[in-house]
């Protein structure tokens, strides 16, 4: 019976796949390409429900909350603990790749034909004032077919707490409709996770086959330190703050993330995990649905401390490849365009050209990147994971800060 469960599991199916991909990827080389179009399958797939699910999420979230003389407090306090924690993490990141030094001694010299400029103009950031005003849409649903996920994040927000000020009557006809539009989209995430491990086993065996071993050695001891830091940081600085700022069993909390752990590693996406990460937090650990509403999708979007981790140490990883002495002024802009970038990332798997923003502000060269490309699905799962993570966690602490008398309750269906 416990051997049916375990291969019942989805996190072990996908295990399962990434180690066959590899190896299928190894034996066909580049024609393993073949396969490349079951992960496209599964990629699109995921795409096609982020926008609706974040919107409608974002919507229900704002309607629970716009009534509550906490709202204030709870946006404050989510916006604050994702800036803080990706810092923090950046941070962690920077003093991982100076102490292991991954970069130190690695010879380029069978792999310059991979270099490329092509990406040297993906990374402007904008300004402050540019950033706010690009918030804002000026044809919502231009920004829906965009996918514009920071400006779909603004308005539903705003439209979410303008249907909780509408007459008791016309206000639970909108929220109960939410919430059913809502489990329906969780029924069709459910679907589209049946067809995950065939997913990633395409996508393995096509990176694999296309930049095979050679390349992956190269990068070998980035990745193992690249996986320390994650480690670190979801099960001891993550656990730490909910030790420290809730009255929720650390036990309980780590052993109920699990599940959207699992589904985060093989969709690599932030969005396609949310509803998984929603249920956890609601049925598992007891949050409010008021908070998980509100938390969580606007965590999916902006929260990136796995992100933020990956940005600096490949910073520092190409500092130490090229010999480039890193000062303070290049570690502060690695941490403050790392963290500040990340706003507006959304949550959907594919390679970040936030990195590039990250290298550019510390004056490291950025042709090698492609070098990185191998491994960048096996990261964005990885990163994934640790981000969600610190969504549940968020969500954790928010909640027992706010006077949970506040907050409105959510409509029974």
């Amino acid at each position: 019976m416990k051997d049916k469960s375990l291969i019942k599991n989805i996190g072990f199916q996908v295990l399962i796949a990434m180690i066959f991909g590899a190896l299928v990827g190894v034996a066909m080389g580049p024609e393993a390409i073949m396969f490349k179009p079951l992960g496209d399958i599964f990629i699109h797939l995921i795409k096609m429900l982020v926008v609706p699910l974040i919107a409608v999420a974002i919507i229900a979230g704002g309607a629970n909350l716009g009534d509550s003389p906490s709202a204030g407090k709870i946006g404050i306090g989510t916006i604050a603990f994702f800036m803080i924690t990706s810092a923090v993490a950046v941070s962690l990141a920077i003093f991982a790749g100076e102490f292991f030094q991954p970069g130190v001694g690695i010879d380029l010299s069978s792999v310059e034909s991979m270099f490329s400029n092509q990406y040297a103009d993906k990374g402007a950031l904008p300004g402050a004032m540019e950033t706010i005003v690009g918030m804002i849409p000026t044809n919502f649903f231009q920004s829906l077919n965009d996918a514009n996920i920071l400006q779909i994040l603004v308005f539903c927000l705003f439209f979410g707490i303008a249907v909780s000020k509408l007459d008791t009557d016309k206000r639970l006809s909108i929220t109960n409709g939410l919430d059913a539009i809502i489990q329906a989209l969780i029924w069709m995430v459910n679907i589209v996770m049946y067809i995950a491990p065939l997913g990633v086993f395409g996508l393995m065996a096509e990176a694999v086959g296309t930049y095979g071993f050679d390349v992956l050695t190269l990068v070998l001891k980035l990745f193992l330190v690249y996986i320390g830091a994650i480690l670190v940081y979801g099960f001891i600085f993550y656990p730490l703050m909910i030790k420290t700022f809730s009255k929720m069993s650390v036990r309980k909390f780590m052993s109920a993330v699990k599940k959207p752990q699992m589904v985060a590693l093989s969709t690599a996406s932030s969005m396609a995990t949310l509803p998984v990460t929603m249920e956890t937090c609601e049925e598992d650990l007891g949050i409010s649905k008021s908070t998980t509403s509100f938390v969580l999708p606007l965590g999916a979007t902006i929260n990136m401390s796995g992100n933020a981790i990956y940005y600096g140490l490949v910073a520092v990883f190409f500092a130490q490849v090229y010999g480039i002495e890193l000062g303070f002024s290049a570690y502060a802009a690695i941490v403050f365009t790392a963290t500040i970038g990340a706003i507006g990332q959304a949550g959907v798997p594919g390679p970040s050209f936030l990195v590039v923003a990250v290298l550019l502000a510390a004056g490291i060269p950025i042709e090698g990147l492609p070098l990185l490309f191998a491994l960048d699905r096996i990261f964005d799962m990885i990163r994934t994971a640790l981000n969600i993570t610190g969504d549940a966690a968020c969500a954790v602490i928010i909640d027992e800060i706010n006077d949970k008398k506040d907050i409105l309750k959510p409509i029974k269906i």
